[in-house]
């Protein structure tokens, strides 16, 4: 993995990011996480300059989700379940994603890139569900920042330790998941009670 990325950043810097961001937020079967560490590892070792690295992955993430929005909104679930499945999109994949984003719609947009297997169907459900571009945007957006800024700050703070990251993200993914649909619950039922 790394040998791959140091090359690809080599011949094509922080364009080379973008790219590979882009195609990972669509589906692509791209280690996201542990790429954005590389990155911030890479930092550390001024290989690349942090604030260039943090704008290119954040570019790179926007761009992979509003093209995921635009696919969803122009194509439609059929091609979801056409082609999803050949990227690792599965259908119960799509239906856990639906029933979450009818409750957390805007918080799944936010913290949704946390989760491997909904950051790329977010932008998809968002879309199929007619959820204004606008609206989707301020939420996805931000999330893209808030997502690429921890895990290269991550890399940058654990420098010669950034495998670390993939180690646990392997092991304990599946706790993250079950933590963040708490949390979410919890969000949902707080604004709830609240509107009451």
């Amino acid at each position: 993995m790394a040998h791959h990325v140091q090359s690809l950043i080599e011949h094509y810097g922080y364009f080379g990011i973008i790219l590979i961001l882009v195609g990972g937020i669509v589906g692509l079967p791209i280690p996201d996480e542990i790429f954005l560490t590389y990155i911030g590892y890479s930092v550390y070792r001024e290989t690349l300059e942090h604030v260039p690295a943090l704008l290119s992955a954040t570019i790179g993430a926007i761009g992979g989700i509003t093209l995921s929005y635009y696919i969803g909104f122009r194509f439609g679930l059929p091609l979801l379940h056409k082609y999803g499945p050949k990227i690792h999109i599965t259908k119960q994949k799509i239906n856990f994603t639906k029933k979450l984003f009818t409750k957390i719609g805007p918080a799944l947009l936010l913290i949704g890139y946390f989760i491997p297997g909904v950051r790329h169907l977010t932008a998809y459900v968002a879309a199929i569900n007619n959820y204004p571009y606008r609206k989707f945007a301020i939420f996805a957006y931000a999330g893209a920042f808030i997502w690429t800024f921890t895990f290269i700050t991550l890399g940058k703070v654990l420098g010669e330790k950034w495998r670390y990251v993939g180690f646990y993200l392997s092991h304990y993914s599946i706790y993250l998941i079950v933590v963040f649909i708490i949390l979410m619950l919890v969000i949902y039922y707080f604004f709830k009670k609240r509107n009451k």
